[in-house]
């Protein structure tokens, strides 16, 4: 040990070390009793130049600090981790974890750290380009303290004072440091502390009490050090002091550039209060007026156009049907009367681009342009001269940096901006790497499910809003012990911070200009064929219910269980969905009973709703036989055609039944419908909002009535309470109800099985252990088992040949589904059975008791055969469905007149056929299957002689098509895969 009170070691370690330094790993100062000496061990570490201990110590103050320097423990050392352990798990972290992540990400990746203006001073600003290519500007102001600043994005909204562009540049200083006496900065920095967001001053070192900058700047600190009052006037004060001093002050005093950058923007919400007042001001003296559109606004559009307009990066979220397409036209108009705002940027989904032009042309003057076609003619538009400019969202992933560099707009408006509600998704990101000085987010449903999707719209407006995703579920998930989300919390907070940049309006706030709505649910009991089909699939599952709570599901497991819940909610419309054979649905039955009263009524007109567009063809098929007139609008549709549906529906008197599915259930305007008939619920009671809100709207002048059609007793009867559920999260968060701060929530596999077995309730069929276990290892065993019988509390397998691995893992399932009690286990091979049964017969042995009877028997050869022929046409139907969307995908990219970027998915498309009819054919082949092997399927179903060319264009050169070129490999890709389907069709 080395005793403190020896001089020469005293003096070193007190000029070499701060105050609040560990003298030995895992002990401070804090932890050593008053008036004792501290001591400790001396190491290798020792080694280390003391200029090298002096200036690559952690610059924190406040913070442990270890004495070893080496890098690959510098954020322990540092104490960042002030309660360390060795991995933070799931999102239970602490600032300290997230800095440490910081940390090792600065030595991790590669920068190139260069000074901003030249010189190599250490303080001072210092550029650091990442991996990425970008470039980030670091003030580094002190060695010692978290106070230095970078222009990154996860600086300003972390509020841990560092970031890893600043750490990489302290870790560069503190090598090029080494030896060499420490910098002094000699500057006055006024700057600001992200960490508690208030204006601090940093005073050098050894720069003494009585310096005139010192003291002038010092007036305008209060005790903590921050700068006293609002921050705008003190600066402005301090500015005004400093103009009447001598330069050399002046010189003395930096303010940072991030502080002029937080000021302005101050100044700009100020001034956008300020202006508000005014506005209103001029509107009381007749000075001002509402009236910019065409039309007039009911008085809370007018609200609506405000708070847009005036706050400048504003949510808007007012129920759907209120009219949030105005008010943001409305917006748009004052803030070029305003501030001269003079291009719109307008970004909704691809199917309401004409319905934002037909809004624009009907409320204001401007000019409109829709942004179509391929890149290039995309950026001839842009170039254009208009007003507003009309994009889709899955554009801005490909003209993104084209639209900042070249368009410049100076509002964006994201129109059902759900669509950004993932923020792990590519268009979200690129959707946030817009650059506008006004931002209008429009969404009747900023929450459907989960409470981050607010989190991922609002970091759009404003990331410093809620901070970075670590402090956002920390502030609002209840964490357990692995991090992990068991619930959420503080969620009248939540609200709170929301209503900064949200207005919300429900239409009751507005009934006195909204008709009223009814809604009816209709409870139809099933046919016997439904029911048989139902239980099918119920069946299968419960059993990967009762196999999920006994170990994780896998990735096929969990797909076919996904599939086999669909195929219940399908069954309850009706067989026709999975069985075209059969046509029958009570619910059509119950449909055409109602629709003969709602026709009593000579102007009603009708939308009916189904997920499922083979639901909605057998009722297409009805109404044909009948005579009776409808719109069709699916996904399946061309733009062009669900425009001309639309309108035959709004002005032809005959049509009064419009048949959609969930792609109409955003943003159309059909309040000439007055009843709206849902054939099934989706699982969202978002989405079943927005089909409601097609009608429910404003311009409505009737009473609008709502009718669900429900199979009684199933899992689509139990999902209006799942709907209750989501819907009560989604009134506390954005409607601020009040009724409850805290919500329990499930998550992860033990959760799904729980919300399952709700959905399933009583309906799930009672299945013995051991039945769950024979399935659990028929599963992956059944081709070496021969058969299973049960002898009492034994259990006896008969397989091909002994195997201790199988036998092994037969007793970890037994374990898994028995506990302690479990049977006991035997495994013979064939031969050895066959032996004692001989001796059984011959007297020689006896068996105590009888098999109880054969829980398990493989199947015959001609049985197994015809399963895996079963198994090839189930997989390849699944491939073939799979087609049919990326085709669909590819048909709607083309027709919408982005043929180049249609490609894509049809070579998906290809690819998924090709694969269909190799596993149809029982022929093994990779996926993508190779050009080499679609030699050999073109010998086997006679494709076209082009379809290996058509293969590799759309693999290898689809960048390189030009637009003609792109749209004739489309009509042969066509071709190809329909000759694959009817080939399949006489097979599959």
């Amino acid at each position: 040990m080395l005793d403190l009170t020896n001089k020469p070691y005293r003096r070193f370690f007190e000029t070499s070390l701060r105050p609040d330094a560990v003298l030995k790993p895992g002990v401070m100062i804090d932890d050593v009793e008053p008036g004792a000496e501290p001591s400790f061990d001396v190491d290798t570490r020792f080694r280390y130049p003391r200029s090298y201990l002096a200036y690559n110590r952690h610059p924190y103050p406040g913070k442990t600090q270890a004495m070893s320097m080496t890098e690959s423990n510098r954020a322990a050392k540092a104490g960042r981790r002030s309660n360390t352990r060795s991995k933070p798990m799931g999102w239970n972290t602490t600032d300290a974890d997230e800095i440490a992540r910081r940390v090792a990400r600065a030595k991790k990746e590669h920068f190139d750290i260069k000074p901003a203006d030249g010189s190599d001073a250490c303080f001072s600003d210092w550029f650091a380009r990442g991996e990425s290519g970008t470039s980030h500007r670091v003030e580094i102001r002190c060695l010692k303290k978290a106070i230095n600043s970078c222009t990154c994005k996860d600086f300003g909204v972390n509020r841990l004072g560092t970031c890893k562009h600043i750490e990489a540049v302290l870790i560069k200083l503190g090598k090029s440091m080494r030896g060499n006496p420490a910098p002094r900065n000699f500057r006055v920095e006024l700057y600001l502390d992200r960490r508690d967001m208030n204006v601090k001053v940093n005073f050098p070192d050894r720069m003494r009490r009585n310096t005139r900058t010192r003291s002038v700047v010092a007036c305008f600190l209060d005790e903590a050090g921050n700068l006293r009052g609002d921050p705008l006037q003190s600066m402005a004060a301090l500015n005004d002091r400093l103009a009447s001093e001598t330069a050399h002050v002046r010189r003395r005093l930096r303010t940072s550039p991030h502080l002029l950058t937080w000021l302005a923007q101050r100044q700009r919400a100020a001034d956008q209060r300020a202006a508000r007042r005014r506005f209103e001001h001029d509107l009381k003296r007749g000075n001002a007026s509402l009236d910019l559109v065409k039309l007039p606004l009911f008085p809370y559009q007018q609200e609506g156009m405000m708070h847009l307009a005036f706050t400048g990066r504003a949510l808007l979220a007012d129920e759907m049907g209120l009219g949030k397409t105005v008010q943001a036209i409305a917006a748009s108009e004052l803030l070029n009367r305003l501030h001269a705002v003079k291009k719109v940027l307008v970004i909704s989904p691809a199917s309401l681009k004409s319905e934002w032009l037909e809004q624009i042309v009907k409320f204001s003057d401007r000019d409109a342009l829709i942004i179509q076609g391929a890149r290039k003619h995309r950026h001839k538009l842009y170039r254009q001269s208009a007003f507003f400019y009309l994009a889709n969202y899955e554009q801005i992933l490909y003209d993104g940096d084209f639209i900042n560099n070249e368009l410049k707009p100076d509002l964006v408006i994201l129109d059902e901006a759900q669509r950004i509600k993932n923020w792990q998704t590519k268009t979200a990101a690129s959707i946030k790497l817009l650059h506008s000085r006004y931002a209008f987010v429009l969404t009747g449903t900023p929450l459907e499910n989960r409470i981050d999707e607010i989190y991922s719209i609002t970091q759009f407006l404003d990331p410093s809003l809620f901070g970075p995703l670590f402090r956002f579920n920390r502030e609002f998930h209840e964490l357990d012990k692995r991090g992990s989300a068991v619930g959420y919390k503080n969620l009248d907070q939540l609200h709170e911070r929301l209503r900064s940049v949200m207005l919300r309006r429900r239409k009751e706030d507005v009934e006195g200009e909204l008709p009223e709505r009814s809604i009816n649910n209709y409870f139809v009991s099933m046919s016997d064929e439904q029911q048989e089909q139902y239980g099918d699939h119920e069946a299968t599952v419960a059993r990967l219910a009762h196999l999920g709570r006994r170990r994780p599901l896998k990735k096929t497991e969990r797909e076919r269980l996904m599939r086999a819940l669909s195929c219940m909610r399908m069954a309850c419309d009706t067989p026709y969905i999975l069985d075209q054979e059969s046509r029958v649905s009570p619910k059509l039955d119950e449909l055409g009973k109602l629709l003969e009263e709602l026709f009593s009524e000579p102007q009603c007109k009708i939308i009916i709703f189904s997920e499922w567009e083979r639901m909605l063809t057998l009722l297409a098929e009805r109404l044909s036989k009948s005579g009776t007139d409808y719109a069709w609008h699916t996904g399946s549709v061309t733009q062009k055609r669900r425009r001309e549906e639309i309108n035959r529906f709004k002005s032809d008197p005959l049509c009064r039944l419009f048949l959609a599915t969930d792609s109409a259930a955003t943003g159309l305007n059909l309040q000439v419908a007055s009843v709206v008939v849902n054939l099934d619920l989706p699982w969202n009671p978002a989405k079943l909002e927005q089909r409601i809100a097609r009608a429910w709207r404003k311009h409505q002048k009737r009473p609008v009535s709502v009718i669900n059609l429900v199979s009684e007793h199933t899992i689509e009867h139990r999902m209006l309470d799942v709907l209750r559920h989501k819907t009560q999260l989604a009134d506390e968060v954005v409607d601020g109800t009040g009724m409850i701060t805290e919500m329990k929530i499930s998550a992860g596999q033990g959760a799904f099985m729980q919300r399952l077995d709700e959905l399933l309730a009583e309906s799930v069929p009672q299945v013995s252990p051991v039945q769950r276990f024979m399935e659990s290892v028929a599963a992956d065993h059944a081709d070496r088992l021969e058969y299973v019988e049960m002898h009492g509390n034994a259990i006896l397998a008969v397989v091909d040949k002994h195997d201790g691995a199988l036998a092994s893992d037969m007793k970890q399932r037994l374990t898994a589904h028995y506990g302690e009690t479990k049977p006991q286990l035997e495994l013979l091979d064939h031969a050895t059975f066959e032996t004692l049964k001989r001796l059984a017969e011959a007297g020689v042995i006896q068996f105590t008791q009888q098999p109880a009877g054969r829980v398990f028997v493989a199947p015959s050869d001609t049985e197994s055969q015809s399963r895996k022929k079963q198994r090839r046409e189930a997989l390849s139907r699944q491939h073939l469905a799979a087609a049919e969307e990326r085709q669909r995908m590819s048909h709607l990219l083309a027709d919408g007149g982005f043929v180049a970027e249609a490609l894509a998915p049809m070579s998906d498309a290809l690819n998924k056929v090709l694969v269909a009819s190799a596993i149809a054919a029982d022929i093994e082949t990779d996926d993508p299957v190779s050009i080499g092997q679609i030699s050999a399927l073109q010998e086997s179903y006679k494709l076209p002689a082009e379809t290996t060319t058509a293969t590799a264009i759309l693999r290898h050169e689809r960048d390189r098509c030009g637009e003609q070129e792109a749209r004739s490999v489309l009509e042969s890709v066509d071709e190809i895969i329909r000759v694959i389907k009817v080939a399949l069709g006489q097979c599959v």
